[in-house]
Order: C-alpha cells, then structure tokens, then sequence
C-alpha cells in the first residue's frame, strides 16, 4: 500500500504512512501558465494506492482527480481516497429552485477514480449516499479530548446546535467526565447568526464547544461571547475541522477564547490531533 498525499495533507499523509507500515509517495504539485494545475507521482509502483487530499478548495478538488487518474495510469488496481475534510459537503441540497446540490455534483466526480472513499467526520452523514463507490464514515472526534487540559474545572460540553449534540457527547466521554449541553442557533446567512445560550448553568465553569467544523467562526464566536457574559470561566474550541476562513481567527480571539483544538484534517496551526489513527483503523 502506498499512500499519496494531496498538497494540503502532506502532514496527515505522512502520519497515516508510519500508522499502517505502508509507503509514502512524493507526489509533484504545478501549475502552467494559464492556471491549469498538474498533479503527478513520478515514480509510482503499487497496486494498491490510497490518496489522502482533503478539498478546501476547487483546485483542490482539481488536484484530486488527477493523482487519482495518474496513480491508475501508474498501473494501481485499486485506488482508496481518504478526504478528511470534505469541501462542499454543507452544500448538500439545493438552496433554492435552479441551484446545484453540489455535495453530489463533486462525490460523483471524485467516484469515477476511486474504489472506496474513507470520509472524516462529513457535515451531514448523508453526504456518503452521493458517492458512486462504497464509502466508510469515520468519527474522529474523540481525539479532540486529548489535548484539553487535565484539570478542566467541573467541565460542560457544548454543540453550537441540537445537530451536534452527539459530537460534544463524544468529546465528553473520550475526556471522562463532564455534563453536555447545546446552544440554539438562528443562521441568517452564510455568515450571519444569532446564538441564544441554553439553559445550562456555565457560571465559574470551564466550557467546551465541540463542533465538527470552524469554518467563518461567527456561530463559534458568538458561543463564545455568550459564555463570557454568564461567567464562564475558560472557553475552549474543539472542532474536526479547523477551516477558519477570512478572519474567523481574529473573531474568536477578541471573543475571549482560551484555546483552538484542530485535528490535521485541515493542517492549520491549531492542529493538535491527527485522525491518522482512525482513519488507519478504516484501512
């Protein structure tokens, strides 16, 4: 087995290699004059490969089904791609009359290369049902808890939403102890939303908000303000998927955040916990 990383899971890639004894293949990333982009492994000689590209952007996506395609013209006979983080994924109906589901517009393309797909934590589970190839969904979330500190003060785990409360139920468990709870969510747009704090007493508490993704941090920013004003003690974010586009960053600093916990789904600086050993699990 040979493991092919996109450019934007090189990290995860290589963690994912020492995880399963399999080979890691240097894979080359260019682009022509006119914005075309080439990914090729010069090199490549396996039968069995799996691609590890998570997809934050359409170039990626790009990127994607040419290693897929060039690891088959490589002779592999088998072909398993891992997608960490699943770009589109949250765009898994059409919006309004005329409009794409675009989830199922890119699982259909990524399925014409692969054999099987591994995805990590999707935004709706439903997602898997676009892919045209068989497609095993991990729960990475567990790991979240390992980089907490030991001595969260009697700890309350919340989810932005009612959607995630099992995400935060998760990270609960895997740390041990602690109470969970959700926030109601209003979405207004893309990046507007109004967050109305549960009933839960937060109050000289330290808080987790446990969410599968960050990605503009106005619902986690907005968590995060509200758990100020009741008296939270520390505040932590915990997401799979640490996208943080635009200023999402800067949002949940002045916020009053403590601390971002990231996996390597999205390799960021808040990346503290890799999903190789789950993911290696699904091989």
């Amino acid at each position: 087995m040979t493991i092919v990383p996109g450019s934007a899971s090189q990290a995860l890639a290589a963690a994912l290699a020492r995880e399963t004894g399999g080979d890691l293949a240097t894979a080359d990333y260019d682009r022509f004059p006119d914005g075309e982009t080439l990914a090729a492994v010069p090199g490549f000689d396996d039968d069995r490969a799996v691609i590890v590209a998570a997809t934050p952007s359409n170039d990626a996506y790009v990127e994607l089904l040419q290693l897929q395609d060039a690891v088959r013209e490589a002779g592999a006979s088998e072909v398993t791609t891992v997608l960490p983080y699943m770009g589109y994924a949250r765009q898994d109906r059409a919006f309004e009359a005329g409009h794409p589901v675009s989830a199922r517009a890119v699982a259909r393309a990524v399925s014409t290369g692969a054999d099987r797909i591994v995805l990590v934590n999707p935004h709706e589970d439903a997602v898997a049902d676009f892919f045209e190839a068989p497609v095993d969904v991990v729960d990475a979330a567990g790991a979240l808890a390992d980089p907490l500190p030991a001595d969260l003060d009697d700890p309350l785990f919340l989810s932005p939403d009612a959607g995630a409360v099992e995400l935060a139920e998760t990270v609960r468990d895997a740390y041990g102890r602690g109470d969970t709870d959700y926030f109601e969510k209003t979405r207004h747009s893309g990046t507007e939303v109004t967050i109305e704090p549960s009933d839960a007493d937060v109050a000289e508490r330290d808080v987790v908000i446990a969410d599968d993704i960050v990605a503009t941090g106005s619902t986690m920013s907005e968590a995060v303000a509200a758990l100020g004003d009741r008296g939270a003690s520390r505040v932590f974010a915990a997401c799979v998927h640490a996208l943080l586009a635009r200023n999402a960053r800067t949002k949940l600093e002045r916020a009053g955040i403590e601390r971002v916990i990231g996996s390597d789904t999205l390799e960021r600086d808040v990346s503290a916990v890799s999903v190789a050993p789950p993911v290696a699990d699904a091989l």
